[in-house]
């Protein structure tokens, strides 16, 4: 293998974000890494996944700079290697549906992120496009009442098919003028402009006129550290994202008998209702753990009883009533085989509740604690043992 140090490798997509084809001389090829003197392929930066493709014939999997090599990481398929060697001459072909996507979630984002530059006075500090999201950080709050404004603006930019301009200049050449950059850059500063919209050092290709981006969608905001973290999608991907949210809804009026515009309300609606009766269901088992409990054998040294609905409240009044006449435990579990219970456990005359929640805790594993007169928690068991370990017989 020749020594692949000191040798700077040709940064194709720089100069052409649509070649999707290229040749190239094997700089160093060992096992399955690969270093050549240019490349099309754009490796891991800037907070953008590489891309995809191939090179002599295998998968690329990985491409990633090292000092002023990209190496590029081939999926063999259980071949010895590569087959290169040094001073080999090789072909590439780039994922073109791969690279676009990315290049309009890419560009996307500049329009975006200078539009709340200019709107707002914040800076993007953070950057992230993976095959499953586009992630934008900002050091202050955008007011969530305007990310609607912005989402039209963006895609009046799209619309308005402007051009990208990229252009090189040394970093102290005051031609440079203005630019958005997320770090102080030495040297010579690859600068992208969106004229009227945005000017941005970066690596990374974009499309050639706004109209390619296609479509700009916010899909969410949320607050991270001292600002705000947006999700983007462009192109197909928010094409994709809009009919699956509007087939969620579709299929939501139908299912609900009802028209798209009215799932909201109806919606609402129904949670009420279900809310009003669940509160029902809980006073009526309430009521049936009280009677239960008035009910249960007198000369039972320990009751436990079961309801899937009954509230806290109620089964702390069933235990109240049956430790008054019982001496042992005295206990409530609310829930089901499947999904636990929570319990409230008294203790009669002639026990301890805290014993109880020990035997609980170290038999079948629950959590809880409170004083000897009453400890409450939850345990994932099954009724029988449960009703096994009081020794109730089935009450």
């Amino acid at each position: 293998m020749q020594d692949a140090a000191g040798v700077k490798t040709g940064r194709l997509y720089e100069e052409d974000a649509y070649a999707v084809h290229f040749d190239a001389a094997v700089v160093s090829a060992e096992g399955n890494d690969v270093v050549l003197d240019r490349t099309l392929f754009f490796p891991e930066e800037g907070g953008q996944v590489p891309d995809r493709g191939t090179l002599a014939g295998f998968p690329v999997t990985d491409v990633q700079i090292r000092g002023d090599e990209i190496h590029h990481t081939l999926d063999l398929n259980g071949a010895p290697d590569t087959g290169l060697r040094a001073g080999d001459r090789t072909e590439g072909d780039i994922d073109w549906a791969f690279r676009f996507s990315n290049m309009q979630q890419h560009s996307g984002e500049h329009l975006f992120s200078g539009l709340v530059h200019r709107m707002f006075g914040l800076d993007n500090v953070g950057f992230h496009l993976s095959e499953r999201e586009v992630t934008l950080d900002f050091n202050g709050v955008i007011p969530p009442d305007r990310l609607e404004e912005l989402e039209i603006l963006v895609n009046r930019a799209v619309t308005a098919d402007v051009p990208s301009v990229i252009r090189y200049y040394e970093s102290s050449d005051p031609e440079a003028g203005e630019y958005r950059s997320k770090l102080d850059l030495p040297g010579m500063v690859r600068i992208v402009e969106f004229p009227g919209y945005d000017r941005c050092a970066c690596c990374a290709p974009h499309v050639r006129r706004t109209g390619e981006i296609g479509l700009l969608i916010v899909t969410g905001m949320i607050r991270y550290k001292k600002g705000v973290r947006v999700s983007i999608l462009c192109g197909e991907r928010a094409l994709k994202e809009c009919r699956r949210d509007r087939n969620i809804v579709l299929q939501t009026a139908q299912y609900l008998t009802t028209s798209p515009n009215e799932i909201y309300a109806q919606t609402v609606r129904a949670r009420e209702e279900i809310r009003t009766l669940k509160g029902r269901v809980k006073e009526l088992a309430g009521e049936k753990m009280l009677r239960a409990a008035a009910g249960a054998d007198p000369d039972a040294e320990h009751v436990i009883l079961f309801s899937e609905d009954a509230d806290d409240a109620a089964a702390r009044s069933a235990v109240n009533m049956l430790t008054a006449s019982h001496r042992g435990y005295c206990g409530v579990f609310t829930g089901s085989d499947e999904d636990g219970y929570r319990f409230v456990i008294g203790a009669g005359s002639g026990a301890d509740a805290k014993e109880a929640a020990e035997l609980l805790r170290g038999r079948l594993g629950a959590r809880g604690g409170g004083s000897p007169r009453m400890v409450q928690g939850s345990v994932k068991a099954a009724a029988d043992d449960l009703r096994a370990l009081f020794s109730t017989g089935g009450v």
